[in-house]
Order: C-alpha cells, then sequence, then structure tokens
C-alpha cells in the first residue's frame, strides 16, 4: 500500500501535478518580464534581472565543453540521471565521512533552477524526489541541446548575475560568442562557488579554478595537454566596469505599471519575471512627454531664477476609452520616486473653472448668457472674500464664453453663486475628481488640492461626448505560456449631456485660439485643440489641460515645498509650451476614416441642437451692423432671440469723429495693452472672429 502511495505522489510531483509537456517546451529563464506598449513594442521590464538569453548557437563549442567537462562529463550518455555518478559519489562521501562531491547532473540542475525552485523551497529529501522525477520529465520532452541551452542560461554566475551572456559581458566586457578558451573555463569554474571563484574578489583562487577547469577539458579530451598547459599561462584580464542591463527605458510611467501589477496579482502569488504586461501607453508619446517635462522644468528654473529645484508632472490619455498614452512623474526619474502625476495633490487655480461652466451649462445657461464682470464680494459668515481679476481689470456685462475664454475671477465667482457651490463640488466628482473639494466660495477659482490625473481624467468627458472615463494603464497581463491572468476592459459613464459637452469644448476652443491658452497656438500648433491655463495665488502652481478628438493632456509645474514660482508666472506662459512642446514631438492625430476620407477635423454637434449666429460681444442674436459675429449652438428653447441691442445701427465712421482727445486716449490705451501683453506673456488677440466657435 506505501509502495502505491508513494507511486502516486512521485507520478504527481507530490501530488502538487507535473509540469506539462507544453510548459517544459515553452519554458525559458526570466529577463524580468516584459512591458509591452499599445503596439506591442518593448518599453520596460517589470524587474531589474541581470540576465539575457542567448541560444545554444551563440555559446562556441569549447564554452559548452568546459561546462561539460566540469559538471556532467556523462551528460550526452544518460537520460537526466548518471547512476554511475551517483554510486561513484556517494562511495567516495562515506568514505570520507562527509559530502565531499556531488551527483546532480546539468539535467538535475536545469529542474532546481526552474521548476522545483518555483515549486518545492528548501533542501530536503522531497524536494531531491522531486528533482529526479522532473528530470526524466525534462528528459522525456527537450533534446539534450535543449537542456543544455537552459542550463547556460539558467545558472547563477555570482556578482548578481545569472547567465553565461551576462556573465562574460560582466567580467570580460564582451559577448559569449567572443569568448577564447581560457575564458570560457573560467565562466566554467563559478557555479561550483560563484562568491568564493569570482575574479573580482579573489583573483589567485579564481585562476587556480580556471586552470583546474582546462585540466579537466584535457583529461576527457576536448584539449591537448599541452594545449592546456600553455592556456594555463594565459593572464586572467578582468573588465574593469560590471556589467548592468539597459535601464533606459525605465520611467515613472514603468513604476505605475509594476504598481497595477503588484496590486492586481498579489505580490508574491505569482512569479512576475515571466509574465508580459500589455499596457495602453505610447512608446513614442512617453519619450515625448519625459522630454517635455525635463526641457519645460529647465526652462522655467532658468527664466525664473528661484532657488530649490522646480518640479513637473504630466498625464496624457485616451478621452474616448480613458487608456493613459503617457505618464511623468516629475523632472528626473528615479526608481522608486515620489509619482507627482498621480499623487502629488497641488491646487489646481483656473483649470477648475470649465466645472463652473459645465453646472450652469447643465442649469440651463449657454455660451452666450451674460455675466457681470465687475468688483464681487462674498460674505462668507463674518468675513468677506473679495476675489479680483488678473490685473485689476474689469470688462462689465460679458458672455460667459468670453469669460471663461479670458479666465476673469469675478465673472466666475458669479456664475459660481447661480448655480451654487455645492453643484459645482457635485459636477467635479460626476466627471472624476475624487479628492476632497471644501464647500466655499473660493472652490469656484480652484482652492482645492487634487492630483493631476485626477484633472485630466475629468477633462475628458468634456471632450468625448459627456462620459466618465477610468484611467486605463494596464490592458492585460501574461503568463509565461499565454495564460491570461488578469484584465481590463475599461468601463465609462454618462455624466455629462453630450450638448453642454460639446459647448463646454466650444468654450475651451476659445480658450486655446484667442484666450490665456494662445501660447499653444503661438509655439505652431494646429487642428482643433481645446484647453484651459492654471495659475494659483502667488504663481505657485502652473496648469495647463489640453485636448483633442484623440488626447487629454495635462501640465503642472511648481516646487515640491509650495512657494512662488517667480514673477508673473502663469499657466499660459509655463505651462502651455510644454504641452505644445508634447504635442507636436508625441502625437499625431490618426486619419479620417477610409470610408468616410471627407469628415471633418474636430468635434461634430450632437444631433438636435440648433445654430445662431450672435454678437460675439453681447450674446444677443447679431443683427447686420454687429462688428463681430460667430455661429453658437445652442440646445432647443435656450437660444437667443432678441436682437443686438448694442449695435441696432450703423457705426460712426470713427476716422471722421476721432478728435485729438480720442486720440491720446487710444495711444494711452494701445500702450496699456502692450506692456499687458508683455508682462502676462504672448500675444492674446481680444476679438474673436466671425465663425470661431466653428474653427
Amino acid at each position: 500500500m506505501l509502495v502505491y502511495a508513494f507511486d502516486a505522489w512521485l507520478g504527481t510531483c507530490g501530488f502538487d501535478g507535473c509540469p506539462s509537456a507544453a510548459e517544459i517546451r515553452a519554458f525559458h529563464a526570466d529577463e524580468g518580464g516584459r512591458v509591452l506598449d499599445r503596439n506591442g513594442h518593448f518599453i520596460g521590464r517589470l524587474a531589474i534581472v541581470r540576465r539575457i538569453n542567448v541560444p545554444l548557437s551563440d555559446v562556441p563549442v569549447p564554452v559548452r565543453n568546459a561546462f561539460i567537462a566540469t559538471e556532467d562529463r556523462r551528460f550526452y550518455e544518460h537520460a537526466g540521471i548518471d547512476w554511475r555518478g551517483l554510486v561513484r559519489a556517494t562511495l567516495r562521501n562515506v568514505r570520507a565521512m562527509g559530502v565531499r562531491e556531488g551527483f546532480s547532473t546539468i539535467t538535475m540542475q536545469v529542474v532546481r533552477n526552474t521548476f522545483a525552485v518555483r515549486r518545492y523551497q528548501g533542501r530536503s529529501l522531497r524536494q531531491k524526489m522531486l528533482e529526479l522525477r522532473l528530470s526524466r520529465l525534462l528528459e522525456r520532452h527537450l533534446t539534450k541541446d535543449q537542456i543544455l541551452e537552459l542550463y547556460l542560461n539558467v545558472l547563477y554566475m555570482g556578482n548578481g548575475v545569472y547567465g553565461v551572456e551576462a556573465a562574460s559581458r560582466d567580467l570580460f566586457g564582451k559577448s559569449v560568442r567572443d569568448l577564447t578558451v581560457p575564458e570560457g573555463a573560467m565562466l566554467a569554474a563559478l557555479p561550483k562557488g560563484p562568491s568564493a571563484y569570482t575574479p573580482r574578489r579573489n583573483h589567485r583562487k579564481a585562476l587556480t579554478r580556471r586552470n583546474l577547469v582546462l585540466g579537466l577539458m584535457a583529461e576527457q579530451g576536448y584539449l591537448t595537454r599541452g594545449a592546456a598547459d600553455s592556456l594555463k599561462k594565459v593572464p586572467l584580464r578582468i573588465a574593469t566596469e560590471e556589467w548592468r542591463p539597459d535601464q533606459s527605458f525605465d520611467s515613472y510611467a514603468i513604476d505605475a505599471v509594476r504598481q497595477v501589477v503588484d496590486s492586481v496579482l498579489k505580490s508574491g502569488s505569482l512569479d512576475v519575471n515571466d509574465l508580459t504586461v500589455y499596457t495602453t501607453l505610447d512608446a513614442r508619446a512617453q519619450v515625448a512627454a519625459d522630454q517635455a517635462v525635463r526641457r519645460r522644468a529647465a526652462a522655467i528654473q532658468n527664466e525664473t531664477g528661484g532657488t530649490g529645484r522646480i518640479e513637473g508632472a504630466m498625464v496624457a490619455l485616451d478621452p474616448a476609452t480613458g487608456d493613459v498614452r503617457a505618464l511623468v512623474g516629475g523632472r528626473t526619474y528615479e526608481r522608486g520616486n515620489f509619482n507627482r502625476a498621480l499623487l502629488a495633490h497641488r491646487q489646481p487655480g483656473s483649470t477648475f473653472k470649465p466645472f463652473v461652466y459645465a453646472t450652469a451649462l447643465a442649469a440651463g445657461y449657454t455660451p452666450a448668457s451674460e455675466v457681470d464682470d465687475e468688483p464681487v464680494t462674498v460674505r462668507i459668515g463674518k468675513t468677506v472674500w473679495t476675489p479680483q481679476n488678473d490685473g485689476g481689470e474689469y470688462n462689465g456685462h460679458i458672455t460667459y464664453r468670453r469669460a471663461l475664454m479670458r479666465s476673469l475671477n469675478a465673472a466666475t465667482v458669479r456664475v459660481s453663486q447661480l448655480v451654487g457651490i455645492p453643484a459645482i463640488i457635485a459636477t467635479a466628482h460626476r466627471l472624476g475628481v475624487a479628492s476632497d473639494i471644501p464647500n466655499v466660495p473660493a472652490a469656484a477659482l480652484g482652492a482645492a488640492s487634487v492630483t493631476p490625473i485626477e484633472m485630466v481624467s475629468a477633462y475628458a468627458a468634456f471632450g468625448n461626448g459627456g462620459w466618465r472615463v477610468s484611467p486605463r494603464l494596464v490592458r492585460r497581463i501574461q503568463s509565461g505560456d499565454g495564460e491570461v491572468l488578469w484584465a481590463n476592459d475599461g468601463t465609462r459613464t454618462r455624466v455629462m449631456d453630450a450638448r453642454d459637452a460639446y459647448q463646454l469644448t466650444s468654450m475651451l476652443r476659445g480658450v486655446v485660439d484667442y484666450g490665456t491658452g494662445y501660447p499653444v497656438r503661438q509655439a505652431g500648433v494646429r487642428g482643433p485643440v481645446a484647453g484651459k491655463t492654471g495659475t494659483t495665488n502667488g504663481g505657485t502652481d502652473v496648469w495647463f489641460i489640453g485636448y483633442t478628438p484623440t488626447l487629454v493632456a495635462g501640465f503642472w509645474f511648481g516646487y515640491d515645498d509650495p512657494k512662488p514660482i517667480g514673477y508673473g508666472a502663469s499657466g499660459g506662459l509655463l505651462a502651455a509650451p510644454a504641452w505644445a512642446d508634447f504635442y507636436q514631438q508625441g502625437w499625431k492625430e490618426p486619419p479620417p476614416p477610409a470610408n468616410a476620407p471627407n469628415t471633418p477635423a474636430g468635434w461634430q454637434p450632437p444631433a438636435g441642437m440648433t445654430t445662431v449666429t450672435i454678437d460675439a460681444r453681447t450674446g444677443y442674436k447679431a443683427n447686420e451692423y454687429c462688428p463681430i459675429t460667430q455661429v453658437e449652438y445652442f440646445k432647443p428653447g435656450t437660444e437667443p432671440t432678441h436682437l443686438c441691442p448694442l449695435h441696432a445701427e450703423p457705426p460712426v465712421d470713427s476716422a471722421a469723429s476721432d478728435t485729438t482727445q480720442n486720440l491720446l486716449e487710444k495711444g494711452v490705451h494701445g500702450i496699456g495693452h502692450f506692456f499687458q501683453r508683455l508682462f502676462k506673456g504672448g500675444d492674446k488677440p481680444q476679438e474673436a472672429p466671425r465663425d470661431s466657435a466653428t474653427r
């Protein structure tokens, strides 16, 4: 009965199940796992493993012979277990009354370093018995050359290095295919004691061991005795620099991928080094994003001359799916560093204002609705809050579109008072801002702490027609044999009327084309772009979040310990150029679909909206005398019906009516605007041309 039980135990590899023939054939020594971008391009590893797998054909025959002569002289003769070697080792150990010789074959060493180490921990009789069973399985399903190839790639060679290729680069500074016979013998000397015989620590001991290997090669006919004696005299020269895997691809984005893998697979439950992770990242976009943050942070440092280190962060994702295309958590990457894109809570400044206007649109207001842009006072208990416009200028009656385009604080606060701060907070949370937002009047101007990824994902709803998307960095994770271990298909939820989203996007296009986001155009970006700048009090944080039909990306810059960046700091001047740099270097809008080549670029209005040509200044229905008009889209029943009262008659010929006083006033006004543009950075036209809503 016990015999049958033992046979069952051994036949099932300890009742844990033996690896299948397919698993054995598919196995390869890990190199740290693979991380692939959305197009299947290799972009990084889950773990840094000092190993490079090579085919047996890359290993010179003398190097192979050195290992066989040293580790398993009858490798090509036995079936995984060398019974003659077992008897010889047993007799010698008995005579010595201790362990003087082992009997592990190359096949058994492969098992120990692959399947056995993953299933059975510790050295025991149980493990040894299972190694024998697994060795027979390997011999049954693999050729001798395949086993030898595995062996040469899985061996630990000391100094944190695995496999002969990595060891060759580490010790000799070259590939294993270029090794000489004495150098190959040095590698074959290491498995017996990788730490004891490494030439970096004990050159004399390593040389003695190498020469012993050369002698064994001569004994077994791989070298003549004379050749072996001659080769023993060759000096042992070691490379001065240790070899390290290329880590240039490592980034904050790859760190974030590692965190996802750890969280969904529960660290320790699987060997992550065997995994392939399919991400949503775009390799080209990621490189451009890293460069844009690094270059712009350095430029801000130089331009402002501040003390300390300016930091930056960015997130870019597909607004339709939430797929993250690029992610940068800081100016310079170091593994394990604080990832500002995901974790840094900073005030968003005016990038929060779109939530105010989104709430107003949902409440029935329109881009053409008017609001007073005059000094405003808000009472909070016994205190009084008096927010001011940047520069202290006010515009009187102004449309919602122009108030957002010029990022006017007073007008925005008045809109927020109309719709209520709680409703605005609810809008921001519904769109994807997870951080707490205080229920105070200043919240309308961004008095909250949020992360870049929250803001960017929330903006996605503006550009995708009103859908909330969850940022998705990893699409699926596969094991070494192709089994899908985890997958994320992405989710999205309707959170905004598609018509409101279209109107807000139209308003934010005005910000880029004619408002505070105009530096994006100055940098040469063409095509449909919407976005918003943000600057906190004292210029402590600067933001720009911009989007196109296929990409939404946000940049933040500031000091880790919040303090003013410098005089005149603004999101338009300092952050928007980084967005333009990234977009031009790292992204390309896809062409129209083949079945609809004439599809117009940009966002298309949802069905059921009506169009009215309005006066761009007043928001009223335009008449023949309105000098600046534009086509505006409205939800049915909200469009203006009254003609513009400001331009009810033909304008007076200004050339005939100018007096000396008028000319002087115009001159002073022009000089004022010149200096305003000079110190705010960038020429920002104040008038929107005709048809601006559709440009």
